[in-house]
């Protein structure tokens, strides 16, 4: 198959428009999720706890594949390490696992740090040996290693941080914020090497040139996230829905309060609430 775009969610509704919109995985960002949920950039400034919360809204409401920032680990080698045990029994399908300092940042902005080699592979291994306690391969969860190097120190470091997640176990590698498309068919012809697949983040305006999934499939990408779109035009409705309240003026045209109640699901929970209180009142009945 070609690469397989993968929308970026921040909440349960999110999640759930990205699977009526035939999607077959989606992506829980950091970024947005600390946009939506806290207002706030992407500074670390979310925490793991309202991270796996999110995380857990978003499978509720779907039956897709969700993989999660897991940011750094939220620390060293053990802190990735419980990271991954609370995602894997959460039931995320997988999770994206960076080489940042603590705190990290957005990797299409400025002021980049990564740890050493040694604790970004201890990070990996630690992440890698906890995945391998699910006794069937193919139930455990996917770890999308991720480097920051590129941004932090060079593309040379970059290709050998992906060349060493690929040795150590990683399922999937990822460098953020490439300069180029000939650094991404770089990146992704060492990955082939090792038979492992590459993502790749279409972040509009960022460091790395926007391409076409065909395009994308021609490099050698798997995965392709999309981490703004969504986010982006929640913020563009609200606002100008909000200058026209200032004047009470509704946004006409654009739903219904049948639409959402369709959208949320409000005719299925009564079904179904019927269903069970006409169960109930035969059983009575009988009884």
């Amino acid at each position: 198959p070609g690469c397989i775009p993968m929308p970026s969610a921040h909440d349960g509704l999110s999640a759930l428009l990205i699977e009526r919109g035939g999607f077959d995985v989606a992506f829980l960002s950091g970024f947005s999720t600390s946009a939506a949920k806290l207002g706030r950039p992407d500074c670390q400034l979310i925490s793991y706890t309202e991270m796996i919360d999110t995380a857990r809204a978003c499978m509720e409401v779907t039956s897709i594949p969700i993989v999660v920032d897991a940011d750094n680990g939220y620390g060293n080698a053990l802190n990735a390490q419980r990271t991954l045990r609370g995602y894997r029994d959460a039931g995320v399908a997988g999770i994206l696992l960076e080489d940042q300092v603590v705190p990290k940042s957005c990797g299409h902005v400025q002021n980049k740090a990564v740890v050493s080699r040694v604790d970004a592979m201890a990070r990996v291994r630690a992440a890698c040996l906890a995945r391998d306690e699910t006794p069937e391969p193919k139930d455990r969860i996917v770890i999308i290693a991720r480097t920051d190097s590129r941004q932090a120190i060079s593309m040379e470091e970059t290709l050998w941080r992906i060349e060493a997640f690929c040795k150590i176990g990683a399922d999937m590698v990822f460098v953020d914020a490439l300069q180029s498309e000939d650094e991404c068919r770089q990146v992704c012809a060492l990955a082939a090497r090792y038979n492992k697949p590459v993502l790749s983040n279409m972040l509009e305006s960022g460091k790395t040139p926007i391409l076409s999934l065909e395009a994308q499939t021609e490099i050698g990408y798997k995965l392709s996230v999309y981490p703004l779109p969504l986010l982006g035009v929640c913020i563009t409705a609200m606002q100008k829905a909000l200058e026209g309240l200032r004047d009470g003026k509704v946004p006409e045209n654009n739903y219904t309060f049948a639409s959402i109640k369709e959208v949320l699901g409000f005719p299925e929970y009564f079904k179904q609430l019927a269903d069970l209180e006409a169960f109930s009142s035969d059983f009575v009945k009988k009884s």
